[in-house]
């Protein structure tokens, strides 16, 4: 398996338990009822009706980064649900290979090291490259639950996350 179809399929479920989890919770703020248009972020814009490099024709851009130059042989990826408590705060940490993070609930304030401190919404992503460190990671808000879907590409067998930096 190729390090495109790997990644395209991690996304493809990724993007339907989203799909999902906002068609439950159809009366989410900032979003009509019944809207299919996730809310865009970090100055990316939509991709619109357009087909891009084997892009779906009518897909809406959730997230664009680049990926690192990586040989991905016996690699996996693992794909967690991380529950924050109100007012939880996580511990410095970092992972072995590379993530993807998608929130489903809640708001999550992460910073990435070389990245800005940032409040992610459900429906936002956020990536951490390898070799960075996960500074901050915490709920936004003391009264209400958040959750994330985290997907870590790594080789297998690694040991997906340690305390302290990288």
């Amino acid at each position: 398996m190729t390090r495109r179809e790997t990644l395209a399929g991690a996304i493809a479920l990724l993007y339907g338990l989203a799909a999902a989890e906002a068609e439950a919770r159809s009366g989410m703020a900032g979003q009509p009822k019944g809207s299919k248009d996730p809310p865009l972020h970090g100055g990316q814009s939509k991709g619109g009706s357009e087909a891009q490099g084997g892009e779906r024709a009518g897909a809406d851009l959730v997230f664009r980064h680049d990926l690192p130059n990586l040989m991905m042989d016996e690699w996996e990826v693992t794909v967690s649900a991380v529950d924050y408590a109100p007012g939880r705060v996580g511990k410095v940490h970092h992972h072995a290979g590379f993530v993807l993070a998608y929130v489903l609930e809640g708001n999550i304030v992460t910073k990435i090291s070389g990245q800005e401190e940032k409040t992610y919404r459900p429906g936002e992503m956020f990536y951490e490259p390898p070799g960075s460190t996960h500074e901050a990671s915490r709920n936004a808000s003391e009264t209400t639950p958040a959750k994330l879907l985290a997907l870590i590409f790594a080789k297998k067998g690694a040991q997906l996350t340690m305390p302290g930096p990288a």
